[in-house]
């Protein structure tokens, strides 16, 4: 296998994927809050880790990939208060919605999903650790806070440690009585009408940081491979997960590697109910396939912004069908062209750039580069090319793109079709130019093109969005 180098967020340079002797390759990911639908920037993230780890696996990367479901928060709370439902049944419905939305999109490389609700015990231990080292303290009536200033290495992710306008929105717990402006709550004491735990902290609830070390520490220990997320959860969730497992432990680093996608904005701007620019998957979805965002995500580096926008979409499903249809040729070609040795066609050379643009920090849109490199190269001795490069070329394009998410299947073309298009060949044969016109018009009015190529008639639909799996 060739060496794959990781950007690793903490040291800000490629770093070779670590290779745990004796057990798998262990990843975590951050997971939804389950307050709301899931949008399209969520799904941008799930995606590319995805793929990420189903690519590991193809190349024989034993990969264990956890992900927390934060189904206790105060924004499930206060969601859940404003429709008068419990807040953990509200976020179960949600759970549910979003494995849902997981399946249409075929993220299922996920080997654990982690609700915090099931970790609680573990989380009361961290937390009570974190007070012991003498790292956490104590407000009446509020909760147990993590000290940042009792950890020196906060901020060394994200290379800050103070709060910035922009944090409004990172949920940073406020209380008049912390000693510091960025401690964060570990554990909150319960109030009226909210999910209680009885613990000897007291009795409360987990904070939002301590879910996903607690979940992680439970499945790796408290040192590990990789961990994943958006870029927005860099600071301070991040930075708060370095600082309650190293300060719980005494082990650094907490993680090898931190990979962060980046943002995904629609018209500019962050997503946003009042502006009118929030998609859901489900919103998504109900005018696009599931294909057309995989291209759209894996088009792009998993470390870049994507700004969306419609014309996006319409240029993946452009770009789609420009692949299918070529498939669609290699496949005639196969059925009809000559089945003397033609042409050859060595594709040696494509695949082992496929193989270091991934290597290379998980390049996807230039690996998507390559096929369609392979693809104008043949394009202009296409119809000259043997059975054996054929199908060498069918089995290498379908195959990646198949570990990319997206699957290209053919169009079915109907009997009555496939009939007046051999009847209007041998009208053509035979010279008979008015009636071979006659039947391409009819044809044509049933939704279908002719191409007249050097092995024959290649028929294709004229509206491919109708037939087209792909698309919607």
């Amino acid at each position: 296998m060739r060496p794959i180098r990781i950007w690793n967020t903490l040291t800000q340079k490629k770093e070779k994927l670590p290779s745990p002797k004796g057990q798998p390759l262990r990843l975590f990911v951050c997971g939804p809050t389950v307050y709301d639908s899931t949008h399209i920037g969520h799904v941008r993230t799930y995606v590319f880790f995805d793929f990420f780890t189903k690519y590991l696996r193809s190349l024989g990367c034993e990969v264990r990939y956890i992900q927390n479901i934060t189904d206790i928060d105060d924004k499930i709370i206060k969601r859940a208060a404003q429709e008068g439902t419990d807040p953990l049944i509200f976020s179960k419905g949600h759970t549910k919605s979003y494995f849902a939305d997981m399946k249409r999109f075929g993220v299922d490389a996920v080997t654990t999903y982690a609700p915090a609700t099931k970790f609680i015990s573990e989380i009361i231990d961290q937390v009570q650790r974190l007070v012991r080292r003498g790292v956490a303290y104590k407000i009446e009536g509020d909760g147990y806070y993590f000290d940042i200033a009792r950890f020196p290495a906060y901020g060394k992710l994200s290379r800050r440690t103070a709060l910035a306008a922009e944090d409004a929105v990172s949920r940073i717990d406020e209380s008049v009585e912390k000693r510091n402006k960025g401690d964060f709550c570990l554990w909150k004491f319960s109030k009226p009408g909210e999910p209680v735990w009885n613990s000897p902290l007291g009795a409360g609830r987990p904070g939002w940081h301590i879910e996903d070390t607690a979940i992680s520490e439970h499945f790796f220990g408290p040192q590990y491979d990789i961990h994943g997320g958006g870029l927005d959860l860099k600071f301070p969730h991040h930075e708060a997960e370095i600082a309650q497992q190293e300060a719980a432990s005494g082990k650094v680093p907490f993680v090898k590697i931190w990979m962060h996608t980046g943002m995904l904005t629609v018209g500019g701007e962050k997503m946003s109910k009042s502006l009118g620019n929030f998609i859901t998957a489900q919103q998504f979805l109900a005018a696009h396939s599931p294909a057309i965002f995989r291209f759209i995500v894996l088009n792009h580096h998993y470390r870049s912004p994507i700004d969306y926008d419609e014309k996006l979409a319409l240029a993946a499903e452009e770009t789609l069908e420009g692949v299918r249809l070529f498939l669609g040729k290699l496949k005639f070609v196969e059925t009809e062209g000559a089945k003397k040795p033609l042409k050859k066609f060595s594709l040696l050379s494509y695949a082992r750039k496929w193989e270091a643009t991934l290597a290379d920090d998980i390049n996807t849109p230039q690996a998507l580069g390559v096929l369609f490199e392979v693809m104008r190269t043949v394009n202009p001795f296409l119809w000259q090319l043997n059975s054996r490069s054929i199908r060498s070329l069918h089995a290498f394009i379908t195959s990646r793109f198949a570990l990319l998410g997206i699957p290209i299947s053919l169009p079915s073309r109907p009997s009555k079709i496939s009939s007046l298009a051999k009847k209007r060949e041998e009208m053509r044969r035979n010279q008979q130019f008015i009636q071979s016109d006659a039947l391409r018009k009819q044809i044509e009015e049933l939704g279908y093109t002719i191409e007249d190529t050097p092995i024959g008639p290649f028929v294709w639909p004229a509206n491919p969005k109708h037939q087209n799996p792909n698309s919607k």
